[in-house]
């Protein structure tokens, strides 16, 4: 059996010494092909999990786990080789174009100094076309709509050439369409080129269209972990998120 790309069990993690857990002996698994939503309400766990498996918060118990090795083990650039990161809110902090921030994502493999190979610019184009971004290259990223900046963010991580891909809520301030084509993208390169890709959402629709599985979160601790049609059971949801919910089957049989 395939060990999981991101894994953590019975993982719990305290904010503070008075206060409940914000991950309650949470479990998942992520492999490598296939795309993962974390979803439920707000404050529910979803982004400490995420933060739990790159370790960037403690463990109060627990393990998580990327390739099989504790978090805690890695080095930091050598995780960065191998995961690549899309935050929630990042906005550029000077004038840059598109083609310099896509190149920001081979500093993991060549360092800030070191002059960038044939490899390198390579990757970075790779990365450019795969998100369909190719053509602003030369755009300041300031010029951007929302849906391409997401997009640039995208192809960035993947000039990384990482085995995996996280995102954080990449779809929240973007309209339907430019939500859906993100999700799409994902997906797309979690097919093609076997990532796993592990996605924060609070948007069930669209993510029960995209992922492969759903984990639901609610309080800490994961309430379902299976298929979308499985996860997105009426009374479930309705209990989570404290607003009854309906559920309706798509004409070509996603719910």
């Amino acid at each position: 059996m395939d060990v999981p790309v991101f894994e953590l069990t019975d993982a719990t993690v305290r904010y503070a010494r008075d206060v409940p857990p914000s991950l309650d002996a949470a479990s998942l698994a992520v492999a490598a092909g296939s795309c993962v939503a974390l979803v439920g309400p707000n404050g529910a766990g979803k982004t400490t999990a995420l933060r739990a498996l790159l370790g960037l918060v403690p463990l109060d118990s627990g393990a998580a786990r990327i390739l099989g090795r504790p978090v805690r083990e890695w080095r930091r650039d050598e995780l960065a080789r191998t995961v690549g990161v899309v935050v929630q809110r990042e906005e550029p902090a000077f004038p840059i174009t598109v083609a310099e921030t896509v190149a920001m994502g081979r500093y993991a493999h060549v360092g800030r100094w070191r002059p960038f190979a044939r490899a390198d610019h390579e990757a970075v184009q790779r990365a450019l076309e795969s998100a369909d971004v190719a053509a602003l290259k030369g755009r300041l990223v300031q010029t951007l709509s929302g849906g391409e900046w997401q997009r640039v963010r995208v192809a960035r991580a993947l000039a990384q050439e990482p085995r995996a891909l996280v995102l954080d809520e990449p779809t929240a301030s973007l309209d339907l369409r430019h939500e859906m084509e993100l999700f799409e993208l994902v997906a797309g390169l979690v097919r093609e080129r076997g990532l796993a890709a592990l996605i924060v959402s609070h948007h069930l629709n669209v993510a029960a269209r995209f992922a492969d599985r759903l984990v639901l979160v609610h309080r800490g601790r994961v309430v379902a972990d299976d298929v979308p049609e499985q996860v997105l059971e009426p009374a479930r949801l309705a209990e989570v998120f404290g607003w009854p919910v309906a559920v309706h089957r798509l004409p070509d049989g996603a719910v």
